[in-house]
């Protein structure tokens, strides 16, 4: 089993930045990357940006590379998602997955509680 616990969300404005992190612990050998799913009001859950542990290898949604940057730590067994030039379109509660380095959530074996994101315009 891998258990993840997010981090880092809250209520900002518009334009504002904030990072989240991911720690995951238990058996982290087992997975080979760390996603990062949203999910808005009424909407289902949107693929944002996914890292292998080495973190050289990166995979975002089109529409969010340039403004989010994922990023891992490895002796912390962290991922982060740095989120900058926020949106309201933004407003989201925010997932953390392990699994395999994919968009598809099914790939991904293991989920956090999930983090609130609040941006106000």
């Amino acid at each position: 089993q891998v258990q993840l616990v997010e981090s880092g969300g809250g209520l900002v404005q518009a334009g504002d930045s904030l990072r989240l992190s991911c720690a995951a612990s238990g058996r982290t050998f087992s997975i080979d990357a760390m996603g990062w799913f949203r999910q808005a009001p009424g909407k289902g859950r949107e693929f944002v940006a996914a890292i292998d542990w080495s973190g050289s290898s990166t995979y975002y949604t089109n529409s969010f590379q340039g403004r989010f940057t994922i990023s891992t730590d490895n002796a912390k067994g962290t991922v982060y998602l740095q989120m900058n030039s926020l949106k309201p379109e933004d407003t989201a509660v925010y997932y953390c997955a392990a699994g395999r380095l994919s968009a598809n959530p099914k790939s991904y074996d293991y989920w956090g509680q999930g983090t609130q994101v609040t941006v106000s315009s």
